[in-house]
């Protein structure tokens, strides 16, 4: 082999692990570009479209179990407010945020009553505009009772379904719907379980 020759084929070499490296460079490029769109869609996503969230307490129950994980959906609130029947989680108003709670610890409880609407607790019974409800979703009658309070406009009366054991409107008081972070409609584990959470109206 002549010395222009063995020239001419380190050179192509050379050529070659150049082309290979910029293939590397382009595919780890590309790679990271798809990462950021990944995480980028995952923001949008949870921030303005839906998000996971875990059900930590017994405050729903028979509901929702401790445990239950669930889709908590937020484009409907864009178009129209809260209403009674959803069960929404929340951020902890500023009267649990007193009490130590952080601001991050979302609730999740079901709206009984929205702004300009009356609501009691008396002999078992929750009655919304005098009213009694038929709340066949609970665990149990309410032990306890309520005076009249009328919910203030921009503000919603929220309480778990299991009666006796939830920290909620009737405990702390309103909360102000700007607090609201979605709605809860499905639940995806445990599997046994899987399925839309109906509203009750």
């Amino acid at each position: 082999m002549t010395l222009d020759q063995e020239k001419t084929k380190s050179s192509s070499v050379s050529e070659q692990e150049k082309v290979q490296k910029n293939n590397r460079w382009k595919a780890l490029w590309e790679n990271v570009q798809i990462l950021v769109i990944a995480l980028i869609l995952a923001f949008i996503i949870r921030t303005f479209i839906a998000e996971p969230r875990y059900i930590p307490s017994e405050s729903m129950s028979p509901t929702l179990e401790t445990g239950d994980r669930l889709v908590v959906e937020k484009v409907s609130y864009y178009f129209h407010p809260p209403q009674p029947g959803d069960i929404i989680v929340f951020e902890p108003p500023i009267q649990l945020q007193l009490q130590g709670y952080k601001k991050e610890q979302a609730f999740i409880k079901r709206i009984i009553a929205k702004g300009g609407e009356t609501v009691a607790v008396n002999n078992g019974k929750v009655y919304l505009n005098n009213q009694p409800l038929d709340e066949k979703y609970i665990l149990e009658s309410p032990h306890y009772n309520l005076e009249p309070v009328q919910v203030p406009e921009g503000y919603l009366f929220v309480m778990g379904d299991n009666r006796n054991n939830s920290n909620d409107s009737h405990v702390w008081g309103f909360l102000p719907e700007k607090n609201v972070i979605g709605n809860a409609v499905f639940r995806f584990f445990p599997f046994n379980r899987i399925g839309s959470i109906v509203k009750v109206n």
